[in-house]
């Protein structure tokens, strides 16, 4: 009933003004000559014909009503936005015809015609036409909102005139999310033809394309091309001002599953313009195929990413060990997700790695094959703010969780590191440095266990990650906070990153320091502006005042680097992985460095920031501080020894 109803309203909705009027206009003639008839009925108990003096109380009706309402503007407003004022608006109306109309036949008195007639019509007519308005509303309302909102979807043109596209303008065809006004294509050939109804595009047109379709997004239907011809596009389209999206996998295609909830932000893999290497699944499975296998630092960004690959190698048991209860909570139930009738056990563990009972209490119950070491303190200027914590978890937590690994026979011992560690300039990146030349250190006294550290970069994606962050503050409308304009990083995606952990850690011989080759370094105001620009805004700034988002320099913070670096020395050996580089990197020997390491901890335990920075810099090759001791406890005391003082 409701979609022949439908049916009838789409029609009139589609009319002219002057014809809805008219109609609205002969409805009111109609209700005029029944009110009267109907009046009739009431006051007689019968049915009368409109003759005579009846006809007469009929064409006074009409003649008085129709150019009150004319005037009162009821004609005027849209009945399918009637509510209280319009209804108010036509008992204003019938109120002063029934004054009129009740003057002339209740009043004055026609012969023939009751004067009842004239104050019971006027009460029909308000009802019937108040009745007629409201039906309007109820019956053309809803039918024109919907109407208006499916015109109203954004307007958006599909990349790539192939199967994936196809599919993807078939899923959307019914959508009243957004509305497909065509596609783009780069084969000439299909330029001016239309695919399912949809035009076909030139994309070099797009800018105008933009203004004279009103677009507001393009949507990526390119699921198999390359990263190179990938940016290619994304930077023609970036000059369009619109608002990018992409499609899933050419497998979820495949099987149907394409919706609108399926399109996504870039990947940060379009947003960072580098090709991800596939994994050596050989080198992947290694350590892990059925072997016991034990993650320090799991609920972290690094750590909860590499137990998800692990467990997508098939370990027989994975360890997890956290010391915030809430992360190992939060992965330990993702995890469980997962396994899907897989044999794995999973055995989350609150632990810290400073604690070394603990770690000895658990490593000789499970007598783990493999050990990544992913638990630290990383965020820089938090650590700088607090050095000796950073120092306890980062250099002799390692030091603790590599010594009960020796004991209880591991296998292979692999330390997550970074390239702050390269010439240091602030206490995370010399902890980290540190924590390499302990197991180096080790690895030269331990035949039992491999020691091997990982370095790497950045990862997208990560706790603290820049691109979360920018995204949020696109999102809240600006501005974007950069420390400095200048500031350059080495990005990878924690995907990738935590494979090639896995890789490099299956290649060791002891004593190995790896360093993953993560491409070209990033300007992080370029890829500022590249997210703005791919969100279809314009970055706000002296050239263009009328932006929408600024890029704001807000100073680098204590300990930051403008610039990271992957290697202490030069002539990295390179591996039989293309993504995989060996360092030769000196350190101490064990007997010299333990002694160093026994003064440095005496130091942490009494938190003596400037002797700590002053070790720091004699153990770590390259550690020179860029900023004043900034330690919160440190310049507390400072403040009140000084204010006694005075």
């Amino acid at each position: 009933m409701k979609k022949s109803t439908n049916k009838f309203a789409i029609p009139i909705l589609g009319l002219p003004r002057t014809a809805k009027r008219i109609i609205a206009l002969s409805v009111d003639f109609g209700l005029c000559i029944l009110t009267v008839w109907l009046a009739y009925y009431l006051r007689l108990g019968e049915f009368v014909s409109l003759s005579g003096r009846a006809l007469f109380a009929v064409g006074a009706s009409i003649a008085i009503a129709l150019p009150i309402f004319i005037v009162s503007g009821l004609y005027r407003a849209i009945f399918r936005y009637s509510g209280w004022p319009a209804l108010l608006a036509v008992a204003r109306a019938v109120g002063i015809y029934g004054l009129l109309y009740a003057s002339v036949f209740t009043a004055i008195g026609i012969s023939e015609v009751p004067r009842t007639v004239g104050i019971i019509q006027p009460i029909l007519l308000l009802l019937f036409v108040g009745a007629s308005r409201a039906l309007a509303r109820i019956w053309l309302g809803d039918q024109y909102q919907a109407i208006l909102r499916y015109s109203s979807r954004p307007k958006v043109l599909i990349y790539g005139a192939g199967q994936a596209g196809r599919q993807l303008a078939a899923a959307m065809a019914n959508s009243h999310e957004m509305q497909v006004v065509g596609i783009l294509d780069d084969d000439d050939r299909l330029h001016g033809h239309v695919l399912n109804g949809l035009p076909i595009y030139n994309p070099g047109d797009l800018p105008n394309l933009v203004s004279t379709l009103n677009v507001s997004d393009v949507l990526l239907a390119l699921p198999t091309i390359g990263r190179r011809r990938r940016n290619e596009i994304l930077g023609q389209i970036r000059s369009a001002h619109v608002s990018v999206r992409t499609l899933p996998s050419l497998t979820d295609l495949a099987q149907g599953k394409v919706s609108i909830s399926d399109l996504r932000e870039l990947d940060i893999d379009d947003l960072l313009g580098r090709e991800p290497v596939m994994p050596n699944h050989i080198l992947l499975a290694r350590n892990i195929v059925g072997k016991v296998v034990l993650v320090t630092g799991a609920g972290g960004s690094i750590g909860s990413e590499l137990c998800r690959q692990i467990l997508n190698v098939g370990p027989e048991k994975l360890l997890l060990i956290e010391q915030s209860e809430f992360a190992l909570y939060a992965i330990h139930e993702e995890l469980r997700e997962k396994l899907d009738g897989s044999n794995c056990v999973l055995v989350p563990l609150l632990a810290s790695v400073q604690d070394e009972d603990r770690m000895r209490a658990i490593m000789s119950t499970w007598y783990p094959h493999t050990v990544y070491h992913a638990a630290a303190y990383k965020h820089v200027p938090l650590v700088e703010h607090n050095p000796a914590e950073g120092i306890k978890n980062n250099v002799f937590g390692t030091l603790r969780a590599a010594r009960v690994a020796a004991e209880n026979g591991v296998a292979d011992f692999v330390l997550i590191s970074t390239d702050k560690a390269v010439r240091p300039t602030n206490i995370m990146g010399a902890s980290k440095r540190l924590a390499e030349m302990v197991l180096q250190a080790l690895a030269s006294t331990v035949v039992s266990t491999k020691f091997t550290m990982v370095r790497f970069g950045n990862v997208l994606g990560s706790s603290g990650s820049v691109v979360p962050k920018f995204r949020q503050q696109i999102r809240d409308g600006g501005p974007i906070t950069l420390t400095s304009a200048e500031i350059t990083r080495y990005f990878m995606t924690i995907s990738e990153a935590s494979q090639l952990v896995i890789q490099a850690g299956a290649m060791a011989k002891g004593g190995d320091v790896f360093v993953l080759d993560m491409g070209q370094p990033v300007r992080i105001f370029d890829l500022a502006r590249r997210m703005i620009e791919l969100s279809g805004l314009q970055v706000k700034d002296e050239h263009n005042p009328d932006g929408d988002i600024e890029i704001r320099i807000t100073g680098l913070r204590p300990g930051e680097k403008l610039y990271e670096e992957l290697l202490i020395g030069g002539n990295p050996k390179p591996t039989s992985h293309s993504r995989i580089m060996k360092a030769h990197e000196d350190y101490i020997q064990w007997d010299a460095l333990e002694e160093k390491l026994n003064a440095l901890e005496l130091a942490l335990n009494v938190n003596d920031v400037s002797v700590i920075r002053l070790m720091m810099q004699q153990l770590v090759t390259g550690y020179e501080p860029s900023s004043d001791i900034v330690d919160w406890v440190y310049l507390e005391q400072e403040a009140e020894a000084l204010a006694q003082s005075n």
